[in-house]
């Protein structure tokens, strides 16, 4: 059990919102109510989301802006502070942080920036886990007294949404994360191991204060590939699952819809049920906008491709919606015989159709009988040069014939 005197009475968390057209000015605001003095000489570590390559107000990073504010909420309340990520697999952290925006903030307010991956991780046991047993946690993580999430407000095509909870799974070393995608599924109820595994994460691994960045969040297909929708809120509490219940509200949904929050709050991580909240200022819930979730099939929009996906992780379905967007009119000349084009990402296939088109390196099994594209994952223009290599290659040997 994590002690933790930001959250003086856990039975009935306090969460505080803010809405306003300046980032910065409601995260200050949404901070002023709650009593920050347990930070006096601590060292806290602030976890944004950035673990994507994007810009910044696409709603798919942190508010570099809402970071700048708790980094001065945090310092004048006497505590020492840094940034760190561990992004999803395939993005250079730094990298990520230059593009987001987060360092060029960072190097104006001489905050550190930490790039989680670079140290080995910490085997941490997780006792009573229903499907996992232990994690690899960034070793930076145990260097700090206080960990604060500051995710942004977005629907998540695996979990539903990711907030304060879901956006610690970034604290995870490198591909560890990925290995929550693969678990098999358990017999006895319909939620989703991702979900459970992270509701037995946060036995062991969830914050001390939650900081939300709802200025621009992003819908649809979410985390990486949605679209952004501006609400211009903060929400900030020191319960996780009682910021991220108040955000569920906010966008549309319960928090007892999100599988991996209902299963935290049975196991005693947090509350989410908006009664036993203590939620400032009263009419907070006239905030609300609801966020159009995510497609439940990749193909909707392109009639000629058939996606065969298995146990993939996001960050693969967004890089295949990218492509399809990208590329899907000039799919036309690879459609095999008139037969959608096959396209496979994920690591639980068994067998897959003759000149599928497979994704990433989860697939890489079966690139002898398909059309193999390497990467974790691959972009979206290598996705498509590889088809024409194949089809260059293919009606060569055909002319030789």
């Amino acid at each position: 059990m994590i002690v933790n005197p930001l959250n003086p009475n856990p039975r009935a968390p306090e969460v505080h919102v803010v809405h306003g057209a300046d980032a910065y000015a409601n995260t200050m605001a949404s901070l002023k109510g709650i009593d920050l003095s347990a930070l006096k000489g601590a060292k806290v570590l602030l976890k944004p989301n950035v673990g994507r390559m994007s810009k910044a107000g696409t709603g798919v990073n942190t508010n570099p802006q809402v970071v700048a504010a708790a980094v001065d909420a945090f310092r004048k309340a006497g505590a020492t502070v840094a940034i760190g990520e561990s992004p999803i697999t395939g993005v250079n952290t730094l990298e990520a942080f230059e593009l987001s925006g987060m360092s060029a903030m960072a190097k104006e307010k001489s905050c550190p920036l930490i790039d989680m991956d670079e140290r080995k991780p910490v085997i941490t046991p997780v006792p009573n886990g229903r499907v996992i047993d232990s994690l690899k946690i960034c070793a930076d993580v145990f260097d700090f007294d206080y960990i604060v999430s500051i995710p942004v407000m977005k629907i998540h095509m695996h979990t539903g949404v990711t907030l304060g909870v879901k956006n610690m799974k970034g604290c995870l070393w490198r591909r560890s994360k990925v290995d929550l995608h693969m678990l098999p599924h358990l017999d006895d109820t319909a939620d989703k191991s991702l979900d459970i595994a992270i509701g037995d994460m946060a036995t062991v691994l969830r914050p001390h204060f939650t900081i939300i960045d709802g200025s621009i969040g992003l819908e649809g297909l979410g985390p990486g590939a949605g679209t952004p929708k501006e609400l211009n809120v903060v929400v900030a509490g020191a319960d996780a699952f009682a910021a991220d219940a108040v955000a569920c509200r906010l966008m549309g949904r319960t928090a007892n819809e999100v599988s991996h929050l209902r299963n935290g709050a049975a196991n005693g991580c947090g509350v989410i049920d908006l009664d036993r909240i203590k939620v400032y200022p009263e009419n907070w819930q006239n905030y609300a906008s609801d966020f159009q979730a995510a497609p439940k099939n990749l193909s909707f929009e392109f009639p000629d491709v058939e996606v065969l996906d298995k146990n993939s992780c996001s960050a693969c379905q967004s890089t295949l919606l990218l492509f399809l967007q990208r590329f899907g009119e000039s799919l036309a000349d690879y459609i095999p015989n008139g037969e959608p084009l096959k396209v496979a990402i994920g690591k639980g296939h068994e067998t897959l159709p003759e000149g599928t088109l497979c994704i990433g390196q989860c697939t890489a099994r079966h690139k002898e009988g398909g059309i193999f594209v390497p990467g974790c994952p691959p972009v979206g223009s290598q996705i498509f040069k590889t088809l024409q290599c194949h089809e260059q290659n293919g009606n060569s040997s055909e002319a030789m014939q």
